[in-house]
């Protein structure tokens, strides 16, 4: 399931990520941002413009809806990352 931070910002980018195989470094490559910033993303502490978001959806496989909705959205994209269902 997607995290919660300080900021309350939840998200299954790092689950989607993981369940991809793929390292920060590598997800951060290849939608042209740094690592600390997926590092930011998935903590929660850094809100992606909407085109880095369409991004990081596209090469995780997911959506912007999956990824980032509600809780109970970033669930269910987190249990399809892994083929798990809710």
């Amino acid at each position: 399931m997607g995290r919660t931070s300080a900021r309350g910002r939840r998200n299954a980018v790092r689950a989607a990520r993981t369940a991809a195989g793929m390292t920060q470094a590598e997800l951060a490559e290849q939608v042209g941002v740094t690592r600390q910033t997926v590092v930011a993303v998935e903590a929660g502490d850094y809100a992606p413009s909407v085109y880095l978001a369409l991004a990081i959806a596209r090469s995780l496989g997911g959506t912007v809806e999956g990824l980032f909705g509600s809780e109970a959205e970033a669930g269910r994209a987190a249990g399809n990352a892994t083929g798990t269902s809710e």
